[in-house]
């Protein structure tokens, strides 16, 4: 304590981090408690499918495939500088892939029997697939990553989850038309989600502010009272010319125009007036790409495919297929079932590869999105350090994974040439 009081730099800074401190604390979920809350945000829509952002063509854009994609151009770049201009003592770029290749370089080999070049048929692999997940993992938190999107509107919302019931009531009710399966379904959605709440916008924005507690109901941007629900039902059942009823047609047209009708009451039992203000969820642009879990099981299939040919190639198909399919008669009905087993655990390899990591990651976004809603100044600083480290774990997890994998598909090899020289 009495080196910081001599110390005046060092007082500042600490002074400076305290008020950051209560600043975050007050303008967050925290502070919204106590009727404050000036700088907290409604917590953006989580989903664990991937967003569709637009349409190359026929091809659904989605937001971590542009993440995705964005990973590969720095690591293009990243390789264009490293060998543009190769030099026999290394600096800048060229030293730093140098490093990581000299480091894979001697992992495998140790792995592989520790003889110099006896691991290099997966160096390449290895080395990739490292680079890949661990690019893929940071830039998955820059800014802007899940903060950043369009509006689904109100009626995206009502088409995404109204298929479902439409399916249920056509099941109850197979004699009805599409028209009377639409109408219920219709019907049946907003009294199981009137209450569901979605963001104000003004405009494209959400302001500082606007946070949980400031969330619009369903009921309140598409207004409707049980009464009347249970008119336009009884209408629908007899199709009595339903979708012309007034009830009906103010329904949809709510829907269409996505905005705040009335009054509500928020969260912290305040009053507030968002009348005219678009509602929906924000989807963002930008999400990171090991968050999908299609990214995890796209690579971890292409990690476990090759470790099936590095197996075959080494021992032959008889060799290598041997030990999953096995002759009940010669060998018994165990050695049957063994085979069976060893089968299974290529499949569950793939799926603990997809899991491990898409549940990490996931988790870690989650975890930077609860800090961010509940600190909105520092709170995500230390954590986004932890997500950078833990980021290189996965990667480097997932690659030494697959080494492994793919030795032990050979190692039979191995021990077959180990045996031929003894006789």
């Amino acid at each position: 304590m009495g080196k910081l009081l001599k110390n005046p730099k060092l007082l500042v800074i600490a002074i400076a981090g305290v008020v950051a401190l209560l600043v975050s604390v007050a303008g967050g979920a925290l502070g919204a408690s106590f009727g404050l809350g000036q700088l907290g945000g409604p917590i953006p829509f989580i989903s664990i499918p991937a967003e569709r952002v637009a349409y190359i063509g026929s091809y659904p854009l989605l937001n971590s495939t542009i993440m995705f994609w964005f990973g590969g151009i720095i690591l293009l770049f990243v390789a264009w500088r490293a060998g543009r201009n190769v030099k026999d003592v290394p600096s800048g770029w060229q030293n730093f892939m140098e490093a990581i290749y000299e480091f894979f370089s001697g992992t495998v080999d140790g792995v592989a029997g520790g003889e110099p070049k006896s691991g290099r048929r997966f160096l390449a692999l290895v080395s990739t697939i490292f680079l890949v997940v661990v690019i893929i993992n940071w830039v998955g938190i820059l800014p802007g990553v899940g903060s950043v999107g369009r509006i689904e509107t109100i009626e995206e919302w009502v088409h995404h989850h109204i298929h479902d019931l439409e399916e249920k009531v056509h099941e109850e009710h197979p004699e009805y038309s599409d028209k009377q399966v639409h109408g219920l379904a219709l019907l049946h959605l907003l009294e199981e989600h009137g209450t569901d709440t979605f963001v104000a916008f003004h405009g494209i924005w959400v302001p500082l502010g606007n946070g949980e507690q400031k969330r619009v109901p369903l009921n309140k941007i598409v207004p409707f009272t049980s009464d009347e629900l249970h008119k336009l039902e009884d209408k629908i059942k007899v199709g009595d010319k339903f979708n012309e009823d007034p009830v009906y047609l103010r329904i949809d047209q709510d829907i269409r125009e996505g905005v705040v009708k009335e009054v509500f009451v928020g969260g912290d039992d305040k009053e507030y007036d968002f009348i005219g203000k678009t509602a929906g969820l924000l989807v963002p642009y930008l999400r990171g790409a090991s968050t999908d879990i299609n990214t995890t099981l796209g690579i971890a299939i292409v990690a476990m495919f090759t470790v099936q040919i590095w197996g075959f190639r080494a021992l032959g198909v008889r060799g290598y297929g041997g030990k999953f399919v096995v002759n009940p008669i010669k060998q018994g009905p165990i050695s049957t079932f063994v085979g069976i087993l060893e089968g299974f655990g290529e499949l569950t390899r793939t799926m603990s590869f997809t899991f491990r990591l898409f549940g990490n990651m996931f988790a870690g976004e989650i975890l930077l999105i609860a800090m961010a809603f509940l600190l909105p100044l520092i709170g995500i600083i230390p954590f986004m350090g932890l997500e950078l480290f833990v980021g290189v774990i996965q990667a480097y997890i997932f690659a030494m994974l697959t080494l492994v994998f793919g030795v032990m598909a050979v190692a039979s090899h191995g021990d077959h040439d180990s045996h031929a020289e003894d006789h």
